[in-house]
């Protein structure tokens, strides 16, 4: 059992020496060992072979000393769930048949469950190998993110145009997709609550592309709904809706027991805006590893303050390790937390 690792127990709102430390993306190019296997084999083929993905899944426990492991997987797996055809190249993930170009985008949406069995061989797989010790996160995609990849496909990165203009033009759809992306989304993650996951966390990384009254509208219903299946079974929910920006302030207790907060709103005023209640992620700009460990350690200073005076905190990055983050910069933000004074 892992009940005594800090992450746990700052999640059931302990007091500890310092914040635990976990990044996202951490199972991935910043590391060395992870480009080495990736000479080897596909992105696909490593999520869907339990050896490889519970191995990369560890191996920044290991080689960067964090205090938790995430699930090496993505969040488009549900949409291959629902009978979507999925490639992943150098450049990212493709599907053949995005939904807005589709005369009916509902009629082709089957949801087959057991296309998700692989990943459950994987947590096992994980759950024999790593240390009782570490903690494994679990996670998905939270329904906006996963809906506009479905609608649009890749296309252009970022903004999704051509979904949110569908968004717009059909309402009713949209709600329709929603519910089918929140109903496979709440069976996979019982799935992976079923096979051993100690946390899990819903990841919405386009929160931001729509106004959030708007957002809080059409899909904090299904996050809602998320998180009251995960917390049923007395797993703790982090929940990160990007680029939320103020929206945040809408959050409530009964969303999520952690919210993880980007590097566009500063923490202090994040825990200003969020109900007391709720335990903050973040917010580290992952650009600032891009600068000298001098101009990391300095810009790190403020986050000593804030981390004595709130235990409910969790030393993350407001979003994942960027393209070229060196690992020893990497290394140097994960040992310079655990070897701080945070003056508790």
């Amino acid at each position: 059992m892992t009940t005594n690792a800090i992450l746990l127990k700052t999640l059931r709102g302990e007091r500890t020496e310092r914040p635990p430390v976990w990044f996202m993306r951490q199972a991935g190019r910043v590391l060395p060992s992870y480009m080495k296997i990736k000479e080897d084999y596909t992105f696909w083929q490593m999520m869907q072979n339990p050896e490889v993905a519970a191995k990369v899944t560890l191996l920044p426990v290991d080689d960067l000393g964090v205090d938790a492991a995430i699930l090496f997987s993505d969040i488009l797996v549900i949409p291959h769930a629902l009978g979507m055809g999925l490639e992943f190249n150098d450049s990212g993930p493709l599907f053949d048949n995005p939904l807005a170009f589709r005369e009916n985008p509902l009629s082709g949406l089957h949801p087959d469950p057991s296309k998700l069995n692989y990943i459950y061989t994987v947590i096992d797989k994980i759950k024999r190998t790593k240390s009782p010790e570490t903690p494994l996160i679990g996670f998905c995609g939270a329904p906006l993110t996963v809906l506009l990849f479905m609608l649009q496909g890749l296309g252009r990165k970022g903004d999704f145009p051509e979904a949110i203009r569908f968004m717009y033009q059909n309402k009713e759809t949209t709600r329709q997709l929603i519910e089918i992306v929140t109903e496979l989304s709440i069976t996979y993650a019982l799935g992976q609550i079923d096979h051993g996951i100690d946390v899990f966390q819903l990841f919405d990384t386009h929160a931001g592309l729509i106004p959030a009254d708007l957002y809080q509208e059409l899909f904090m219903p299904s996050t809602r709904k998320i998180a009251a299946a995960v917390r049923e079974e007395d797993i703790p929910f982090i929940f990160f809706p990007k680029g939320l920006g103020s929206g945040i302030a809408q959050i409530t207790p009964d969303d999520c027991d952690f919210l993880s907060i980007d590097w566009q709103t500063p923490l202090n005023l994040a825990r200003k805006l969020v109900d007391p209640k709720i335990g903050l992620q973040g917010n580290v700009d992952p650009r600032l590893l891009y600068a000298s460990q001098t101009e990391i350690e300095k810009a790190l200073q403020p986050y000593i303050e804030f981390g004595k005076n709130n235990q409910n905190w969790i030393f993350n990055l407001g979003h994942g390790f960027m393209p070229g983050i060196s690992f020893e910069s990497a290394r140097f933000l994960a040992d310079w937390v655990k070897q701080t004074d945070w003056k508790r």
